[in-house]
């Protein structure tokens, strides 16, 4: 039995990219890959484990989670972590085709 998670981008915002939240909630943000559903999980990693990738700080191990809309589980992968505005719409730049709609 093939147990392999779909995989989808994640995105943990910080700084000026947070100002419209609870600065003491640390979110990964993602939409799910088998239903289409915005979701979002409490961040476990340390800041501190991120590395500069391709352009912006980026966890490439990412983590699994079960979507809360349909119960799959998914592989949060890459997760890109988004400091401003600027790096957000840099992100929705490269990232546009993987589906995820990060503008609020």
């Amino acid at each position: 039995m093939d147990r392999r998670n779909l995989e989808t981008v994640g995105v943990r915002r910080t700084g000026w990219a947070a100002l419209d939240r609870d600065p003491q909630r640390d979110t990964v943000e993602f939409i799910c890959p088998h239903c289409g559903a915005r979701d979002q999980k409490n961040a476990r990693r340390e800041r501190a484990l991120y590395h500069f990738t391709d352009g912006f700080l980026q966890d490439l191990q990412g983590e699994v989670t079960q979507c809360h809309a349909c119960k799959q589980y998914l592989r949060v992968v890459p997760i890109v972590m988004l400091h401003d505005q600027d790096e957000t719409r840099r992100f929705e730049a490269v990232f546009s085709d993987e589906h995820l709609v990060s503008s609020h």
